[in-house]
């Protein structure tokens, strides 16, 4: 049975807006901003199963992020003060979310410096938000629980991620010829 990436039903309005994303990769992407891994690792069968795989985590994050926001809402609603601190949070979780799409969607289509991000933030932004969580009275249970969730899914997407069919697809170095790794 074959599962289709949910980053196929943004892909149209991507490619409208390549340009500006393009331009965003040469800040992003830094030294390795026009590496690219040879079409055909990118389009294996493997890559893109994994790269599926990771897709459907970051919508498991995205729920994650969603149901916290909602929580905070009804709390909110109901009279209950949520936090400042709460707030700023749930906008940093969203944000982090869009960014690791961002990087996935970038090393779907090949680009090193985007497999390369989307790997440290996946083992950097765990450690951030249980090392956050152990600080006592910082946030409320529920946030508690969602952040050591929205952890343990990232440990996933990092697992994967050094996986050694995904580290051997990425795993370009500078050449000189073109015809060893394709480049923009």
């Amino acid at each position: 049975m074959h599962v289709e990436s949910p980053l196929r039903r943004v892909e149209p309005f991507l490619h409208r807006v390549e340009p500006f994303l393009q331009r965003l990769d040469r800040f992003a992407g830094g030294r390795q901003a026009r590496l690219r891994v040879a079409e055909a690792a990118r389009t294996a069968a493997t890559t893109r199963r994994g790269l599926r795989v990771l897709a459907w985590a970051l919508v498991g994050e995205l729920v994650l992020a969603a149901a916290a926001v909602a929580v905070a809402v009804l709390l909110t609603d109901e009279g209950q003060s949520v936090p400042l601190i709460v707030w700023y949070r749930l906008l940093v979780i969203l944000a982090i979310t869009a960014t690791l799409f961002y990087f996935l969607w970038r090393a779907s289509l090949g680009w090193v410096w985007a497999y390369s991000r989307l790997r440290l933030f996946s083992v950097v932004f765990p450690v951030i938000a249980l090392g956050t969580c152990l600080i006592p009275g910082l946030y409320p249970p529920w946030m508690v629980v969602e952040q050591v969730l929205f952890s343990l899914v990232l440990v996933g997407v990092a697992v994967l991620l050094w996986r050694p069919p995904m580290r051997t697809t990425y795993a370009v170095r500078p050449v000189s010829d073109a015809r060893d790794a394709v480049t923009d």
